[in-house]
């Protein structure tokens, strides 16, 4: 009894023990919660005494180690209920016949060699198919002028353009039935401010008879896969304003034979503009096939989310190889190519089929018309109409006035040939795209734009483009990506300024100020829209030129992007002064600086470095979007004492944090502070900045850096807490009050992600692999994506420093790789930042020649066909893919049926 006495009471003192642990454990985590809580009712009324209105966000961190901001009392974005995007399901309108993702599913992509039409298949006729309706041929001569390519725009200019478009006007002139056709409104504009009154009339009256026609009306002709669609609605505008001033010419069909694949928002953006027909050319050579078989190659394109048939615009597909003569008239170039009178004997250019044009006589004009009409007839059972549309140009064609009469002259003898043989069954003559559409509708018995009966409706879009085998023109989606995110900086740019100038200069004028106000910024204004107008043409922004008409790019996106930044200084001076009479326009004395320069075309963004003295320093804010946006502001200080006051002068909290120059050196004397800010829309705020120390709302970060076993020394800074980790391999997380991000220790790239209000952990794993390129004539390059095989992993010489920054607004992982620096910020904030993952990278592969680097996402999240991957094998559920490469080497998806 006795030891089983001596055993309880051990159990028993056991378990008094551990309660009086327990309990002195709840009594100080009591006190901290104390300690927290009167933290905060002290800093709310420290607030509420010092400044009028609510208190601001302060963040305070909880004893589990992490920060905690409370939520605001406004909500920063509303919920979306399901139903309100199901408005596309059930429609009233036809369900397209064609749907481009199932076309793409069941095309087999075999690459059958045709015969003379390699890419299609043989094509016969009945000759009494015409006898109750004639061919109605319309011969529409062109001439395609890449604003930048080859030469420069303006080299293009001067030594070609300037004289098509000289001899345009009086070989038009020569006889009403002629007619030409032209498209890139930026190089029309440059000419007609160098020619005399008297030819400008004349052009008028070629317009306004119909033999001339600017076709879409755009500055350019845009590429389609990476222009943002704010540029592509910003060019359209600029040409079809500046054909209305000056030509009172309104574009009624599209003309696009050369960017490198389709996007449905462009017949989108030409309906809504009012066109009622439109003309492409790049398409994969399987779907040609495939439509021309089904005669489908003219459609009603349709929103894949339009219900009514609203969105619907009438278009035609061009179906052979180019748009080029040879492959024009009919499925046989080597016969076509004889019918291309710039090619007659003695010429510079000649036919690679070895057999030449001829001059057409008396003596040959019936053989060589019916050896035409062949073709004009094979072409014409492609389609579902006795209308037929033949082309008559290339790139830079008409540039002499000798081609202008060879074409012409012989063209129209076969013409007279055909019209005076009614037997023959075929009318044919110059004319424009409309004039073709416009017959089309009348032989079909619609009104323009309307869907002719038997028609099919199509919905989707012309991604990705292969003009044989297996040559996909996926190369220039990121083929120099550095002049594609130039792109974007201008486009926000000129966003931002032209709501402040519109702003300012409405004010001033209505205020009797205009005469102080620099209005001539308008000028700026209109030189930026068509500086990032002439970039979003299709061998411009998909980065297909050669280097010296690259750097032209450049030098002129950074000079509308200089100009832009005075013109915002100028409007945001205006608008931030309380007493507008006292506003002086100074131009060698600005009242505000820029937040980033640029030394050069080709260099990275310096960011300005804020000098924090006695005085204290104003930062203007401006918010260019029409919705009151919550977001995280960073600057560049001299100093980690900093305090941050709102525009009334309530003291804000900040995030202090060091700034490096790379994996292990701190800037010295620049650090980062930032601070969550709330802007109206279109509306303007101001931040005060001063020398000092708020305990309170200046918050470090704290860092942890990865060394991986690298022996390296790493810069230290006391105002920062920092701790090096030789090794650990350990993974990793970041959280916030919505999601709980995961990443590798060993690669410092993101493996999942979890919601909070979720159980069930998302995959999106990345990695980086290295594609090789063909030994063979034809590379990858800056069109092309030719790998030599599958993605083997990028296997860097040392493995990456790793930062992870920790603080009460933002934290983030960094690493840093021989080739590449990532970065993956999350927001502690609430709102629409809080909800999302931003993701940067910072390239350099100089070195990297013949090679490309990609950066793959694999996702567990299922799409079940409802829309395309990218991968660099067959499609698979979850896997998308980017490159970042040398420069001219550069691409995306290989495969066949790969959207």
């Amino acid at each position: 009894h006795r030891a089983v006495c001596d055993c309880f009471l051990v159990f028993w003192q056991s378990q008094i023990s551990v309660l009086q642990n327990r309990i002195e454990q709840l009594e100080q985590l009591l006190e901290e919660n104390h300690e927290i809580i009167s933290h905060i009712k002290d800093s709310v009324l420290e607030l509420t005494a010092n400044a009028e209105g609510p208190p601001a966000m302060l963040p305070y961190y909880t004893v589990n180690g992490s920060w905690v901001v409370p939520p605001e009392p406004r909500p920063s974005f509303f919920s979306v209920s399901p139903q309100d995007c199901q408005f596309a399901l059930g429609g009233r309108g036809q369900k397209p016949e064609l749907q481009m993702l199932t076309v793409s599913e069941e095309l087999p992509f075999d690459n059958v060699d045709g015969g003379v039409w390699r890419q299609g298949f043989d094509i016969s006729y009945d000759p009494h198919d015409w006898d109750a309706e004639d061919l109605q041929v319309f011969v529409v001569p062109h001439s395609h002028n890449d604003p930048g390519w080859i030469k420069t725009f303006d080299k293009y200019y001067t030594e070609q353009t300037q004289h098509i478009l000289n001899s345009m006007v009086s070989k038009l002139q020569e006889d009403p039935r002629r007619r030409f056709l032209w498209a890139e409104v930026s190089f029309f504009a440059k000419w007609w401010d160098n020619i005399s009154a008297q030819k400008r009339a004349a052009v008028r009256r070629l317009v306004g008879n119909g033999q001339l026609e600017i076709a879409t009306g755009g500055w350019v002709m845009p590429d389609e896969a990476n222009s943002h669609y704010f540029a592509l609605i910003d060019q359209l505008i600029e040409g079809h304003q500046w054909l209305e001033r000056n030509l009172g010419a309104t574009p009624r069909s599209g003309w696009a034979v050369d960017p490198f694949g389709y996007s449905s928002t462009m017949p989108y953006l030409l309906r809504r503009a009012n066109l009622t027909s439109m003309l492409i050319q790049r398409v994969h050579y399987a779907i040609k096939k495939h439509f021309a078989a089904t005669h489908s190659l003219e459609f009603m394109w349709r929103q894949t989310w339009d219900s009514d048939s609203s969105t619907d615009i009438f278009c035609h597909m061009m179906p052979f190889y180019s748009y080029d003569v040879p492959h024009t008239c009919g499925p046989d170039p080597k016969i076509c190519c004889q019918f291309d009178f710039k090619r007659l004997p003695g010429g510079r250019i000649n036919c690679p089929w070895k057999v030449p044009p001829r001059a057409i006589t008396e003596a040959n004009v019936a053989e060589r018309a019916a050896l035409l009409l062949d073709q004009y007839r094979k072409k014409s059972r492609l389609f579902r109409s006795n209308v037929l549309l033949v082309p008559l140009g290339d790139d830079f064609r008409y540039d002499k006035p000798q081609e202008w009469d060879a074409q012409f002259f012989n063209y129209q003898r076969l013409f007279d040939f055909f019209n005076s043989r009614p037997n023959l069954h075929v009318q044919a003559q110059f004319g424009t795209l409309s004039d073709y559409f416009d017959a089309l509708y009348k032989r079909t018995g619609v009104e323009p734009g309307a869907r002719p009966p038997g028609f099919p409706v199509l919905s989707g879009d012309f991604f990705s483009y292969a003009d044989r085998e297996d040559h996909y023109w996926t190369g220039y989606y990121t083929s120099r990506p550095f002049y594609k995110s130039l792109d974007r900086v201008l486009e926000a740019h000129l966003r931002g300024a032209e709501v402040l100038y519109s702003l300012a200069a409405a004010h001033a004028r209505h205020s009797g100020l205009a005469g102080r106000y620099p209005l001539s910024d308008f000028t700026l204004l209109t030189e930026a829209r068509r500086t990032l107008g002439l970039f979003q043409h299709h061998d411009a922004i998909a980065g297909t030129a050669k280097e010296a008409v690259v750097v032209d790019y450049g030098v002129r996106l950074l000079r509308s992007l200089v100009n832009l930044k005075q013109v915002i200084i100028h409007a945001a001076h205006y608008l931030v002064l309380g007493d507008k009479e006292t506003y002086h326009f100074d131009p060698e004395a600005p009242f505000l600086q820029v937040d980033d320069t640029r030394l050069s075309h080709d260099a990275l963004p310096e960011r300005t470095v804020i000098q924090l003295d006695s005085s204290p320093r104003f930062v203007v804010l401006f918010n260019p979007l029409e919705q009151e946006r919550f977001s995280m502001v960073s600057l560049l200080v001299n100093s980690p004492r900093v305090r941050v006051l709102s525009e009334e002068g309530q003291p804000l909290a900040v995030q202090i944090s060091a700034h490096w120059s790379s994996a292990t050196e701190v800037v010295p004397d620049v650090y980062q502070v930032s601070v969550p800010v709330r802007l109206p829309a279109l509306g303007l705020g101001v931040l005060q900045l001063q020398l000092g120390l708020d305990g309170h709302r200046t918050l470090p970060s704290s860092v942890r850096v990865y060394l991986h076993g690298r022996q390296l020394s790493v810069s230290r800074h006391e105002a920062f807490p920092l701790r090096v980790i030789d090794s650990g391999s350990s993974d990793f997380a970041l959280s916030n009050r919505y999601m709980q991000v995961w990443f590798s220790g060993l690669t410092g790239l993101l493996k999942s992600i979890r919601r909070v209000d979720e159980e069930q952990e998302q995959q999106v794993d990345m990695e980086f692999l290295v594609y090789g390129t063909r030994t063979s004539k034809d590379k990858s390059g800056a069109y092309l994506f030719l790998p030599d095989g599958e993605a083997k992993p990028y296997v860097p010489k040392e493995p990456p420093v790793l930062h992870v920054t920790e603080g009460p607004f933002f934290s983030e992982v960094v690493a840093y790789y021989e080739h590449v620096h990532q970065v993956v910020r999350l927001y502690n904030l609430p709102g629409v930042e809080g909800l999302s993952l931003d993701i940067s990278s910072l390239v350099d592969i100089r070195d990297y020649v013949n090679k490309e680097l990609a950066l793959r996402i694999h996702t567990d999240i299922d799409s079940q066909g409802a829309a395309p991957t990218v991968s660099e094998e067959a499609p698979a559920p979850g896997q998308l893919l980017s490159h970042a490469s040398h420069a001219p080497h550069t691409a995306h998806c290989p495969g066949p049926g790969c959207l």
